[in-house]
């Protein structure tokens, strides 16, 4: 329940983002989150612009950002309230997940295609244990598996 100040107790905070109180607590160890004096019943009270903060704590996270680099935004936002710096470096940083996501992209699609390639020739085999030979395209084996096309794996009977 909000007190007339606007302050939230750490519980309120926890369920409205699905957090836990340690999680809180911990956000506000690393300078993510403000307080209030605590009451004379030993509680916490966070003002409510920690509802802003952690929205952006939570949609920088989905990004990838790890606590650290987040905290370096809060930093720089409090260092320069008219938050160009911190728009530039959010921006620099975007640009530098985006190509990194770009890059697991071209990965992913190198995998995709070498896959296919196997599936193709496993579909033209006899058996799994069989050596498709010169139709193996980046043969591990450099080809020397070849020599025995047909003959399956020695000692194995196939």
């Amino acid at each position: 329940m909000k007190t007339q100040d606007d302050s939230l107790k750490i519980g309120e905070l926890s369920s409205m983002f699905g957090l836990t109180a340690r999680t809180i607590r911990y956000y506000e160890e690393l300078g993510l989150l403000k307080s209030n004096d605590r009451t004379e019943g030993i509680h916490r009270r966070y003002p409510g612009v920690n509802i802003i903060y952690l929205k952006r704590i939570q949609q920088l996270k989905g990004y990838g950002l790890s606590l650290g680099e987040i905290k370096e935004f809060f930093d720089l936002a409090e260092r320069d309230p008219s938050g160009e710096s911190c728009r530039d470096l959010l921006l620099t940083t975007y640009q530098k997940r985006i190509a990194l996501e770009e890059k697991k992209i071209l990965e992913s699609r190198t995998k995709i295609l070498e896959l296919q390639e196997r599936a193709t020739v496993l579909q033209r085999l006899e058996s799994f244990f069989f050596c498709p030979g010169e139709e193996c395209p980046g043969c591990p084996g450099g080809g020397l598996c070849g020599e025995s096309r047909g003959a399956g794996i020695p000692g194995t009977g196939r």
